[in-house]
């Protein structure tokens, strides 16, 4: 895991490998979120997820995590 441990910086690696790749303009389907791109330390499966999702979030390609979000 990163040792910054701000989830929505581009660079932070939560602790199941998903990595933060960017913030887009993107709404968000939680109270004021907005989209974020993460992209999975396994197979690097690209998908949108909400800001404050991020450190929970499994990939949807390949761990069985939540669809995730258009961006």
């Amino acid at each position: 895991m990163s040792r910054n441990r701000k989830t929505t910086v581009p660079g932070f690696v939560s602790r199941n490998g998903q990595m933060v790749l960017r913030k887009t303009d993107a709404p968000g389907n939680d109270h004021n979120q907005i989209v974020y791109v993460l992209r999975c330390g396994r197979c690097a499966h690209e998908y949108g997820a909400n800001g404050s999702d991020i450190w929970l979030r499994r990939c949807p390609s390949c761990s069985g995590g939540k669809p995730g979000l258009s961006f």
